[in-house]
């Protein structure tokens, strides 16, 4: 048997019999998100919690410093960080921060496409923000919002880890991108959905994982529409015949501003924004 077909049939089987190893969550991830659920839960709280975290603390107070979110005064400690993210966002953005730790392996093979596929899901998630950030200056009583945005375009590949653990088995997929690629479509939206199970997340998250290379549209825009618009941004939407359909679709409900939206000054603008979150 090749080490495609063996890949493939591995992960059917492990997929029918529930035996796929899925990533956890991580655990400072946990703790934070554990900690949100608190009804008494305060912003000193909160970050006495993230403290713990010396890289977590780091990166929130990073994101609270971003030009995203378009502050001139500099914050230095974790407390003033929380304070400025808000206490209701910074589960989201505590638990998108850390999920790079996930994006490891010791196989060199591995290691590259995991560092390569996090990169290519921040600009994603990047060009998801600043279509959802130019939306809701149009549609200010839109119930959408941009941590969700944020954590909910990081996760919504997420399928991919177990599949790229199972093709360490098998270093000569990686020799062959275009079937790597394939197995990747075809089978980490059902991983990821049974991933954001795992991790007891909500149903919005479950929604974007499983529906984002579909081209279902929903009554009112969601947050799987601008991650769509993030891979079409990147070339990467799989379903290329329903494309121009959605994105006269998106211009028609105010989604973006022009067909070639990233050309537009504003969008480009709060990309760059947003980029600087995970500089």
């Amino acid at each position: 048997m090749s080490a495609e077909n063996a890949l493939v049939t591995i992960l059917v089987e492990k997929l029918k019999t529930n035996m796929l190893v899925l990533p956890t969550l991580p655990e400072i991830a946990v703790r934070v998100r554990q900690a949100a659920e608190d009804p008494d839960i305060n912003l000193h709280s909160m970050a006495e919690v993230i403290s713990r975290d010396p890289a977590l603390t780091a990166r929130m107070i990073k994101v609270a410093n971003s030009a995203f979110l378009g502050r001139s005064i500099k914050v230095a400690t974790v407390n003033q960080a929380v304070t400025r993210i808000g206490l209701f966002q910074v589960k989201n953005i505590a638990t998108a921060m850390a999920l790079e730790q996930l994006f490891v392996s010791n196989n060199a093979l591995v290691a590259a496409t995991m560092a390569d596929l996090w990169q290519d899901t921040i600009e994603i998630t990047c060009i998801a923000m600043a279509c959802l950030r130019f939306y809701l200056q149009k549609h200010k009583h839109c119930n959408l919002n941009l941590d969700t945005m944020t954590l909910a375009a990081l996760v919504h590949r997420i399928g991919v880890l177990p599949i790229l653990t199972e093709a360490e088995k098998h270093p000569r997929v990686f020799a062959e991108p275009g079937f790597l690629n394939h197995a990747i479509s075809d089978f980490s939206s059902e991983i990821g959905v049974g991933i954001i199970d795992a991790w007891c997340f909500a149903d919005i998250f479950k929604s974007v994982v499983s529906q984002w290379g579909t081209a279902e549209l929903a009554e009112n825009p969601g947050y799987t529409d601008f991650v769509r618009l993030g891979l079409m941004a990147r070339q990467h939407y799989p379903d290329r015949l329903h494309q121009d359909e959605l994105l006269a679709k998106y211009l028609q409900l105010g989604l973006i501003p022009k067909i070639d939206f990233m050309h537009d000054p504003d969008i480009s603008q709060w990309y760059q924004d947003a980029k600087t979150m995970f500089l």
